[in-house]
């Protein structure tokens, strides 16, 4: 194909050529530009190539759909509804890039994580759509793609070096984040705008306690002085059916010497001023707009209590009607006669956490010891918007339990992706999540409110709440830590149980909103099939607990063949973060270089230490089987039988004894990291009168009747090497840190690439899980799903376990599992660990009984969704049989 002239450029083209670094030569054709002209060419518009090399995915965008045209839509497939969004796919073949729109019937490769950036795909069919409402103006679409296996270039594209173009497809101005909207996304959001020299004349300006009594009898109001006391996430409030160029809004809570009032940003504003309006700036306003107060927004809880709230009415900030004007006033230049408030915190230490009634508002401040990953909510029943959120653990030195967080996306983005164990974290106005009605010793947490914000290393320096006292009690706590001590104890990723369901089923039906509680295990299938990527949902079904099986990870990747495990050997991937006393390191204080980060920005704790590490030749020894990570997780029976004799060596004695021992360094074990059931409830290693030694599985006699005869049968018991907590390795932050993050929106290659797979992390939790077969109510159905222990040796607190009310089933999985993985944290018999007698009675207590079962689902990207045992309401409870 002849290269493109000096002709004037054509206003449908939309490519980028790539940079000489990007793979293409100078005079190197475009496979990519051929095929979409040929499209363009072709009498139907489209092209389906016989040869396809392989392309690579540069960027995946999403933005607001336009509603059809009101005159009927052709025929389209049953039950098909409108996209709300659209995606445009960038791709490149190594001698340009080109912009395509992924043709609507296919955004469910987006949506479920089977098209992303970096991916490698062949194009099987395109097409090109003129636009015609718009001259000369058309876009090549997607129609057909199909991904292949391989590694992208390591530079495919120059991806950053052009502009950002509208999004290709109807009349929109800008593009989405990908997998939510309250993010800033995209060069039209300005990162700071640095702060002006303005002569503020006070004799000029006017108070919000005054305009709050003259606002009614004036059009033009006096300039305004105020500091930001209070900031909330970004608003998105775009509709396919509404023309809006930046449909954005954002509140803000300001204060002068008189009071408190909301001020609110408005549209493209939003992009300009958003990220520049941080709590503490001070701002000069000018031609603003006095507007009734919105009755419904939530309101944050001042710091200072005494401060007077001036709530009928807001400051209206909008480019027109009047177009505002905003300066920014450098803090040198703020002076005392001003009378402007400072910015107070209430912040709490976890000890005082307990005695906190629900809803508290509290600030809070600790060392992160675990992050989860990044999981999606959906906001609406059947809608395609979502809330982005993750769990996090954080210590303060105050208790032996950490703060546990619930942290959802606060229009921080760059602070909310890089949220890792050992930063020093600090959360503003969360609320304290409890009932004490339901349970009293249930989980106590805090969950981020509108107006909340995050900080992490890196982002102290200058914040206001440096000053308070707590903030630095705890960072003096932190020069008295072993940084080294701490980073054993740190977790990342894996699927995370909390919250809990409640204790009764009435309760769990009055916190769903969806419209039907209970759903039948046949249909199962279309649930899983609605979920999005990393979609998080929890759903009921009713049936009949049939089967357990226990299936112990420690060696499930090795057959009865003898065959070579599938999991690598991981001793050596583990020699960077694991240091013996022959290495000769010192272990410093958490303070080394954390500290100077509310002073400047700085490595965060374990980095200089570990970069300290990789400039030594590492002398680490061969870890035992049992310190290496685990398996990738297969769902293969292992059987297990025990002797008597080997039981007796396998004492409940000599278990407890572990209490009184030291390890293998010579420390001595204390208390609080041990945890053990009563010892009457406890049979680590049950024998069965019939066999003599031991079981790993139990069936009724109902499912041996049936199980031959179902209609259905869904197995979803798979345990994925994504849904393992893996031990955090901080030489391998930043691909830890990817793994649990979202995929990214662009591609961006690394410079220094690793071969290391998420399988070669140390799993944190126990060494197996159980296989729970669910037979439906109508004997004609069944799933398997899985239970996961959840247990860390080093720090109980930190996958902390609780007695699950009303549950005897489950809270003896999870026990059981905690007092065998215990053991085998001290080398003994590592891989024989069966069905207790505790476990096989609570089954049999639940034989033939209908029950109710609530299950986590989780969509892990492409094939891969976990399902996971939650909670089990018997249907005989008081209300139940009323809800169903």
């Amino acid at each position: 194909m002849q290269e493109p002239g000096p002709d004037p450029p054509d206003p449908t083209d939309n490519s980028t050529p790539t940079s000489p670094g990007g793979g293409g030569g100078g005079g190197e054709a475009s496979w990519l530009l051929g095929v979409l002209e040929a499209a363009r060419g072709a009498s139907l518009l489209s092209a389906s190539p016989a040869e396809t090399p392989p392309l690579t995915v540069v960027a995946v965008e999403r933005y607001l759909a336009e509603a059809p045209p009101s005159a009927p839509p052709p025929p389209c497939p049953a039950a098909a509804v409108p996209p709300q969004y659209w995606y445009d796919v960038t791709l490149a073949d190594g001698s340009r890039q080109e912009r395509c729109h992924l043709a609507p019937s296919l955004n469910g490769l987006v949506q479920r994580g089977h098209l992303r950036a970096g991916d490698r795909l062949r194009l099987t069919r395109c097409s090109y759509l003129y636009d015609e409402r718009r001259l000369r103006y058309g876009f090549p679409c997607l129609e057909g793609v199909e991904r292949v296996a391989g590694e992208p270039p390591a530079v495919p594209v120059a991806v950053a070096s052009a502009p950002r173009c509208p999004p290709l497809r109807g009349e929109r101005k800008h593009y989405l984040p990908l997998w939510n909207n309250e993010d800033p996304y995209g060069d039209a959001w300005e990162a700071e705008k640095p702060p002006e020299k303005v002569d503020v004349d006070v004799s000029k300006l006017t108070s919000l306690g005054q305009l709050e009594m003259t606002w009614r009898s004036r059009v033009h109001f006096h300039p305004l002085l105020v500091r930001v006391l209070h900031k909330s996430r970004l608003r998105y409030y775009g509709k396919p059916e509404k023309k809006m160029d930046v449909p954005y809004q954002a509140y803000f809570e300001v204060a002068d010497s008189s009071g408190m009032m909301s001020m609110v940003l408005w549209n493209s504003l939003c992009p300009e001023w958003y990220n520049s309006m941080k709590v503490g700036t001070v701002l000069l306003l000018e031609q603003y707009a006095i507007k009734n107060s919105y009755p419904f927004k939530t309101k944050p809880t001042p710091g200072d209590s005494q401060m007077k709230r001036f709530a009928t009415i807001e400051i209206s900030l909008n480019v027109r009607d009047p177009p505002t004007k905003i300066s920014i006033i450098p803090e040198e230049m703020v002076k005392p006669e001003w009378g402007l408030p400072e910015v107070k915190y209430r912040f709490i230490t976890r000890s005082e956490l307990d005695n906190l009634p629900n809803n508290h508002s509290c600030d809070v401040i600790g060392l992160v010891t675990f992050v989860g990953r990044i999981e999606r909510a959906r906001k609406r029943e059947r809608s395609e918007d979502f809330w982005l959120y993750r769990w996090a653990h954080a210590i303060d030195g105050t208790s032996e339990q950490p703060f546990i967080l619930e942290i959802f996306a606060t229009s921080q983005p760059d602070v909310f992706e890089r949220i890792h164990p050992m930063t020093y974290l600090v959360c503003t106005q969360m609320r304290v999540v409890r009932d004490l009605t339901d349970n009293p010793s249930s989980t106590i947490y805090l969950t981020t409110s509108n107006e909340s914000q995050i900080f992490i290393t890196g982002c102290h320096k200058g914040q206001p709440y440096t000053r308070d006292t707590k903030v630095k009690n705890f960072i003096h706590w932190t020069k008295t830590q072993s940084e080294a001590d701490q980073m054993k104890k740190t977790v990342i990723g894996g699927y995370y149980p909390l919250p809990r369901p409640p204790n009764s089923f009435l309760k769990y039906c009055k916190s769903n909103k969806v419209e039907s509680v209970l759903k039948a295990i046949g249909e199962m299938g279309k649930e899983i099939e609605d979920l999005h990527y990393r979609e998080h949902k929890r759903i009921a079904i009713q049936g009949i607990i049939s089967a357990i099986r226990y299936i112990n990870c420690s060696n499930v990747a090795e057959d009865a063949s003898g065959v070579e495990p599938v999991q690598k050997d991981t001793s050596q991937s583990l020699e960077s973060s694991t240091v013996s006393k022959e290495d000769g390191v010192q272990k410093g204080n958490l303070q080394t270089k954390e500290f100077t980060s509310f002073l400047g920005p700085q490595c965060a704790p374990g980095e200089q230490w570990h970069q300290t590490l990789k400039s030594k030749k590492s002398t680490v020894k061969r870890k035992t089987e049992e310190e290496q990570g685990s398996a990738s997780v297969i769902p293969v029976p292992s059987h297990h039988y025990f002797t008597r004799s080997a039981r007796k060596k396998f004492s409940l004695d000599k278990f407890q004894h572990e209490d009184f021992v030291q390890d293998k360094n010579e420390q001595p074990v204390s208390d609080s990291s041990q945890y053990y059931p009563d010892q009457e409830g406890v049979s680590a290693i049950p024998e069965t009168e019939e066999t003599g030694g031991t079981r790993d599985s139990w069936q009724s006699d109902l499912w041996a009747q049936v199980k031959d005869k179902l209609l259905k049968y869904l197995h979803h018991s798979t345990v994925f090497p994504e849904s393992i907590p893996r031990k955090f390795d901080y030489v391998h932050k930043d691909l830890l840190m990817q793994q649990y993050n979202l995929h990214a929106a662009v591609y961006q290659p690394k410079e220094a690439r690793t071969d290391k797979n998420i399988n070669e992390f140390k799993s944190a939790s126990g060494l197996g899980y159980y296989e729970v077969t669910v037979l439906g109510i109508n004997h004609d159905v069944a799933v398997d799903v899985a239970f996961l222990p959840l247990f860390c040796p080093e720090d109980p607190h930190l996958l902390q376990m609780e007695d699950i009310e009303n549950d005897t089933l489950l809270s003896c999985m999870s026990c059981i599992s905690a007092c065998q993985q215990k053991t085998t944290s001290y080398g003994t018999l590592h891989d024989t660990f069966p069905l207790s007698n505790e476990i096989v009675k609570a089954a049999m207590d639940l034989d033939g009984k209908h029950v109710i079962c609530i299950l986590d689902i989780c969509h892990l990207g492409d094939d891969k969704v976990e399902v996971f045992l939650s909670k089990i309401y018997k249907t005989v409870e008081p209300d139940v049989l009323d809800l169903v």
